[in-house]
């Protein structure tokens, strides 16, 4: 130890989960730990444009973030859902919204009563028709959430669409800041101690030798310390989740800057927009089981919208996590613990995931194994449960048309899920969680976006007579609709809130 009670701890690799990790440490443990970070600018980082999830929101109100000053910086637009094209069949569409359906109280669930409608008459107008956020989205339109509970504007949330390469400088003014030590060098070397099996020291190509009590993983994909120097293994997903490449080419905005992400369906996997104040990111995630690497880049091409402002270039990548992300004296961040590819925008989640985790079970001063073992029960529970998010989107289809739709709407899927669809399908339940990051409505949207739609419905929705029913329900439709359209464009408010400088452009 540096001090009586303070941890060394050192912060191997930068980009977002690095820099991440040490702004959040050195901010949140003030006093408890020596932050220390070594990156090599010769290795680039994996960034792309990164679509979020709201928790990101907490994460900079917790570090001090000025809101606007972090979009304007890297930036950034609004968020209120993922819209899915063509994933359940051909022409469909539906958005997975950052929010509730209906007025999100009550002691049923509004899809309950979407359900009943549905089932008395055969049809019903889509379950978005009734979410403030995926009307907001398709209608362009954006503002801040009330803060009364009372109000429909209440019942959505954001998260941010922001250029990824610029995310990581952020931070890393924010941490130098405040105390954080920042080494530039490549690591060759990784010294173990041979009793413990903990992680002694890693040495540079410069020569110089860095001492740590505490070393987070942040090298990426290579798993520098996790995987190479300690060996834990990996547990390859790839049965499930066949993607393992994307290709990815920034354009020029020609269109609408929409306050949402896009995942549009594609022949042998699907393809990402990611709408920026400055660009929009683009890319095509797919197999190459079933489909080439210059195939897959002509596809891309061929789709987007706008003047390329970069070559594609291609990514490879294998779904899955490691059996432990904290061994030894040794914690994965990123993508040294895990991967799953981006189809929900987890990839930062789950990094903040992992710091959140890191803060709570901190070593006081030694490294206690229960805490060990509750920090790997923790992410292991986060990966296995978007491992099923993510799958239930492919498995939930009734495409054949190509060969990739046709496997993974047969193959088998992880038992977990297989459970959670037939109860969804039975009785429109959707499997409760104390702890994760996708809430009910998460679910409900991709089960009934994709075509699940229960048998049956929680018998105190059969209660309210059908004609009353049925106007309540338009009602509230209108409602929700009316008071959308009543909001300022995504892009007015941008420009008010948060506009980048206009020598950024």
């Amino acid at each position: 130890m540096e001090e009586q009670g303070k941890v060394r701890l050192i912060v191997v690799g930068g980009g977002t989960a690095g820099w991440m990790t040490a702004a959040a440490l050195i901010k949140l443990l003030p006093g408890r730990c020596d932050v220390h970070l070594v990156e090599s600018e010769a290795i680039g980082i994996v960034g792309v444009g990164e679509a979020t999830l709201p928790h990101l929101r907490s994460f900079n109100e917790r570090l001090g973030i000025d809101e606007a000053e972090f979009m304007a910086g890297t930036r950034a637009t609004f968020k209120l859902g993922i819209e899915f094209r063509d994933w359940g069949r051909i022409g469909d569409g539906y958005i997975h919204p950052f929010g509730t359906f209906g007025r999100g109280s009550g002691d049923i669930d509004f899809h309950h009563y979407w359900t009943r409608l549905y089932r008395d008459s055969g049809e019903a107008p889509p379950i978005g028709d009734y979410s403030m956020a995926v009307v907001m989205a398709y209608l362009n339109r954006f503002r801040l959430p009330d803060p009364d509970p009372a109000r429909l504007e209440s019942t959505f949330s954001y998260a941010y669409q922001f250029d990824a390469t610029l995310f990581a400088p952020f931070l890393r003014r924010l941490s130098e800041g405040t105390g954080a030590r920042r080494t530039e060098g490549r690591i060759v070397d990784v010294e173990l101690d041979g009793e413990s099996g903990d992680i002694k020291a890693i040495r540079l190509e410069s020569g110089e030798r860095i001492e740590g009590d505490l070393f987070v993983d942040c090298s990426g994909f290579v798993s520098l310390l996790l995987g190479k120097a300690l060996g834990e293994p990996f547990e390859d997903w790839s049965q499930w989740l066949l993607c393992d490449r994307a290709v990815a080419m920034p354009c020029r905005t020609r269109t609408a800057l929409t306050p949402y992400t896009s995942a549009i369906a594609m022949e042998s996997g699907w393809r990402w927009r990611i709408p920026l104040q400055h660009r929009t990111g683009n890319g095509y995630v797919y197999s190459s089981e079933f489909i080439s690497d210059e195939e897959a880049r002509q596809a891309l091409v061929s789709s987007v919208e706008g003047e390329p402002i970069a070559e594609p270039r291609v990514l490879k990548f294998k779904a899955g996590r490691r059996r432990r992300s904290w061994v030894a004296n040794c914690i994965g961040v990123g993508l040294s613990s895990g991967f799953l590819e981006p189809l929900e925008s987890t990839s930062i989640y789950l990094i903040q995931a992992a710091i959140t985790s890191l803060i709570e079970l901190f070593p006081n001063p030694d490294i206690s194994p229960a805490d060990r073992d509750e920090f790997n029960r923790l992410i292991d529970m986060e990966y296995d449960r978007i491992r099923d998010f993510l799958i239930l989107h492919y498995h939930a289809t009734e495409r054949s048309d190509t060969p990739f739709w046709d496997y993974v709407r047969t193959m088998q899927v992880p038992d977990s899920l297989k459970e959670k669809m037939e109860l969804f399908r039975e009785r429109g339940r959707v499997a409760k969680y104390r702890e994760g990051v996708f809430l009910d409505a998460s679910w409900i949207a991709v089960y009934v976006g994709q075509g699940v739609i229960p048998e049956g419905y929680d018998l105190r929705a059969g209660l309210p007579g059908s004609a009353a029913l049925r106007q309540a329900m338009e009602a509230l439709r209108s409602e929700v609709r009316t008071t959308a359209q009543a909001m300022p464009d995504h892009l007015t408010h941008i420009e008010h809130y948060c506009p980048m400088e206009a020598a950024a452009a």
